[in-house]
C-alpha cells in the first residue's frame, strides 16, 4: 500500500515502480469522480456512478472504500484476487482511511507513506498541475495536514524531494518485502517441505 497527500508525486512514482519491477501491478480503483483529461477507463480508474458505487458497497465488493473530496473511491476484491492468483504483487494507492481497513484484513501487507519535502513545495506542485481551482487547492493542503498526521501508522516513510532518489528507495522497499521470511516461505513451500522430510 502506498499513501501520500494529493500532489506529492505518488502516481508518477508508482508508475516508475511498475515499469521497472516484474510481476508488480497497481490496483485500478473504482471512483465516482469525473474523468480528467488524458485519463482512460480501466487504465487510471473504473469510472462509475454514485448509485453503482453504493450498490457495490452494499454487495461487499470492495476491500476498502472511502469518501474523499466529494467523490468515492474503492478497491475491488475480485480485481486484486485475480492479480494475486496470477502471481502478481499489487500496489494499492490509497488514503489513510483505506490503509486502516486493509491492515485489518491483511496485517502482513507492507505500507509506505510518501511525503513532500515541504508544504510550499506541495502547494507549488498542486498549482503547476493546473487541474484544480484555488479553493480546491486550499482544501487539498488542509487535507494534507490531516493525512500526514497518520504517518506513524505506516511501515515505511519516503520523502519525494528528488524523484530518482525516492523511486530508488521505493524499489528497495518492494524488493526487500519480497525477501521477507513469510513471502519466501510461501514461494518456496515445496522446497522447504522436501528439505524437512525425514
Amino acid at each position: 500500500m502506498i499513501a501520500a497527500p494529493s500532489g506529492t508525486g505518488k502516481t508518477s512514482l508508482v508508475k516508475a515502480l511498475t515499469d521497472s519491477i516484474e510481476n508488480l501491478s497497481v490496483s485500478i480503483s473504482h471512483t465516482t469522480r469525473p474523468m480528467r483529461p488524458n485519463e482512460e477507463e480501466g487504465i487510471n480508474y473504473f469510472f462509475i456512478s454514485k448509485d453503482k458505487f453504493m450498490q457495490m458497497v452494499a454487495n461487499g465488493e470492495f476491500l476498502e472504500h472511502a469518501h474523499v473530496f466529494e467523490n468515492c473511491y474503492g478497491t475491488s476484491k475480485h480485481w486484486v484476487a485475480e492479480k494475486q492468483h496470477q502471481g502478481i504483487d499489487v500496489i494499492l494507492e490509497i488514503d489513510w482511511q483505506g490503509h486502516q481497513q486493509i491492515k485489518k484484513l491483511f496485517p502482513d501487507s507492507i505500507s509506505i507513506f510518501i511525503l513532500p519535502p515541504s508544504l510550499q513545495d506541495l502547494r507549488s506542485r498542486l498549482e503547476k498541475r493546473n487541474q484544480d481551482k484555488p479553493d480546491v487547492i486550499a482544501k487539498r493542503l488542509s487535507d494534507a495536514r490531516e493525512t500526514v498526521a497518520h504517518v506513524d501508522e505506516f511501515d515505511y516513510l519516503v520523502v519525494n524531494d528528488h524523484f530518482e532518489h525516492a523511486a530508488s528507495e521505493l524499489t528497495m522497499i518492494i524488493k526487500t518485502g519480497r525477501l521477507l521470511e513469510k513471502a519466501q516461505r510461501r514461494k518456496y513451500a515445496g522446497l522447504i517441505t522436501n528439505l524437512t522430510k525425514e
